[in-house]
């Protein structure tokens, strides 16, 4: 780990602007940055520590959602009555990520700014467009069973490793920033992550100094909520797949659902063609199987991950099956 230097800021407008100094990054639970600066991978020269700014409340909105700040623990997060209850959906996807103590320190916002990344990512004596725009993809012809199926492109196959934003996703939430200037922006979550494109090394759409302060959830939508993860193991893995999905049931069919996917591109994955094709359709085998082709739709292996692609096919009628018993 390189040297730095350490700034506490008293305000976000503070933390905004101290943020666009060349070499600056923003501190609160330090889960990905820390590990990124202890292998050289992130070498800020100074680290503008968040924590104390009053950004960790949840508070219910007038309209009957929640804002969820920026430095809200992802276990406290988890546990909050109102979350439990209402958005069930965010609370199992922040429960099956990570660690307990790893929940413990994650906070809301660097939840979302974690870096889509993979194990070339980490390795400073392998190629890296996303680490060193320009070298390659080390990962398009190596190892690469973790990678994306969907939304690559030839400079990066990377996914997004959040299972706390593919349940954000489903619940159409909006990401609040605000800049060194005091202006404050809101970002749709579906369009807070960027696919790599030609910019692998751009993982979301902030400006310079421009940071999160909340994160907040619209009403609860009608249906049966589901977190559906398939990983290597049952504690700290990334998701191979996951399917977060919420279905409204009528007599004998589906009349809506909205479906979003971890583990398959490098930004949480939605696709309103497969969501409409299930509403007002049967719930039997035929439409999942529809909907999963839908969903599929220019899905691409590399050959270590050509498996994901069957496999979101088993997941997603699974999920379906359980939200039809319901």
């Amino acid at each position: 780990m390189k040297a730095f230097t350490y700034d506490r800021a008293d305000s976000a407008v503070h933390a905004a602007a101290a943020s666009a100094r060349p070499g600056a990054k923003l501190i609160a639970g330090g889960t990905n940055l820390l590990d990124l600066m202890k292998l050289q991978v992130e070498t800020p020269t100074e680290l503008i520590d968040i924590n104390r700014l009053p950004l960790d409340k949840i508070e219910d909105t007038a309209d009957g959602g929640l804002r969820i700040g920026a430095t809200v623990r992802n276990s406290d997060l988890a546990a909050d009555h109102r979350v439990r209850e209402r958005y069930g959906v965010l609370s199992r996807a922040l429960l099956a990520g990570a660690s307990a103590q790893l929940r413990n320190r994650a906070t809301t916002g660097g939840n979302l700014l974690q870096r889509t990344r993979c194990s070339y990512f980490y390795d400073v004596t392998k190629p890296c467009n996303k680490r060193n725009p320009g070298s390659g993809c080390a990962a398009l012809g190596g190892f690469n069973r973790m990678h994306a199926v969907l939304g690559a492109s030839d400079q990066c196959i990377a996914a997004n490793p959040s299972d706390m934003a593919v349940a954000l996703r489903v619940l159409d939430a909006d990401v609040e920033t605000v800049n060194a200037e005091g202006e404050v922006r809101v970002i749709p979550i579906a369009e807070f992550h960027r696919l790599p494109g030609r910019t692998p090394e751009v993982d979301t759409t902030l400006k310079a100094g421009e940071i999160i302060t909340a994160v907040t959830l619209p009403p609860p939508p009608p249906g049966v909520q589901i977190y559906r993860k398939v990983r290597d193991r049952a504690s700290y893995a990334f998701a191979l797949v996951s399917v977060a999905a919420i279905v409204e049931l009528s007599a004998g069919g589906i009349r809506s659902a909205r479906l979003a996917f971890g583990g398959l591109a490098p930004k949480p994955w939605r696709v309103p063609q497969a969501e409409e094709r299930l509403a007002g359709a049967s719930a039997d085998a035929k439409t999942f199987d529809a909907v999963a082709t839908a969903v599929l739709d220019g899905a691409h292996g590399y050959g270590s991950n050509d498996f994901k692609i069957p496999l979101t096919r088993r997941t997603l009628r699974a999920v379906l099956m359980q939200a039809a018993r319901t």
